[in-house]
């Protein structure tokens, strides 16, 4: 069993808990994601089954879209809903405000990482550090934020609700997002609520629910729900004829006259050998599958 499931992850349970559910419906341990989503996050969470956890580096990256809520007037220790919550400072900001501070943030973008987050310096990671009252001084990391679109705002008791569409290269907190924008605007912010709509070319509409991929086991069609890894490889096709597959195949490294260069998905036909990297006429394997 080799492919990729999209997931629609509930907010509360862990990435790595959808990853044990499905280590259950399938009896198979080699089971991964692509790119983590917190437990108060929900949405897209490619799940990869077998073979296809070689892909995880591919799969992870590119591009993503959020729909996000970020509560303006209140400010958190962790830059998002889980805590502790302070007020914040200053006067909250009209419609306009927002969407003219919003657009500061479209582009290259210098982010420094929350606090707690899974980013480590000196063989420390941050958040067990914050943890421990000694939160670590991250350097800021250059990430691509695409487009930002304010859908809506909806004031309460003290606090405004942003509800935004973004979209962004890997790498990109959106926790990050929250928090500087709320200090851009002088009145705190974080992250109140994020769900992710699409991920490694997959879309929500047709995510599957855990409810939905245990009826689907229950009946015996679980294989249903597991699409091929092929499709999703966001890398450019090779193919090879009979003997350079049987070299690839053993991992060896071979001249390949092609004006092609850099990583590719390598193919016999229509099935999927692995990922190799051409350079100078010289086909190097980085992945192989074994048959």
């Amino acid at each position: 069993m080799l492919g990729v499931v999209n997931l629609d992850k509930p907010t509360g349970p862990t990435s790595h808990d959808m990853v044990g559910l499905l280590r259950r419906l399938t009896g198979m341990r080699r089971i991964g994601h692509a790119g983590t989503l917190d437990p108060l996050a929900s949405g897209v969470l490619p799940i990869l089954v077998g073979s296809a956890t070689r892909f995880s580096e591919e799969l992870s990256g590119g591009a993503k879209r959020y729909t996000a809520i970020i509560r303006l007037g209140q400010r958190s220790v962790t830059d998002d809903a889980e805590g502790p919550i302070t007020t914040g400072a200053g006067p909250l900001p009209d419609d306009g405000q927002v969407a003219t501070a919003l657009g500061t943030f479209v582009g290259p973008l210098e982010q420094v990482p929350p606090a707690f987050s899974a980013r480590k310096r000196d063989g420390m990671t941050a958040y067990r550090a914050a943890r421990a009252g000694k939160p670590l001084e991250l350097a800021p990391r250059l990430v691509q934020v695409d487009s930002i679109d304010l859908l809506a705002t909806d004031p309460g008791d003290g606090w405004l609700d942003v509800e935004i569409d973004l979209r962004c290269g890997t790498g990109t907190y959106v926790r990050a997002i929250a928090r500087d924008l709320g200090e851009r605007l002088g009145c705190g912010g974080h992250l109140h609520a994020l769900r992710r709509t699409e991920a490694a070319g997959l879309r929500v509409e047709t995510a599957l629910t855990p409810p939905q991929l245990e009826e689907l086991a229950g009946e015996g069609r679980l294989a249903e729900a597991i699409m091929p890894v092929e499709a999703l490889l966001p890398l450019p096709r090779l193919a090879l004829d009979p003997d350079a597959v049987r070299r690839f195949l053993h991992g060896a490294t071979q001249p390949l006259p092609s004006e092609l260069e850099g990583r590719h998905a390598i193919y016999d036909g229509s099935e999927l050998l692995g990922v190799g990297t051409l350079q100078e006429g010289i086909l190097r394997p980085e992945k192989v599958l074994s048959r």
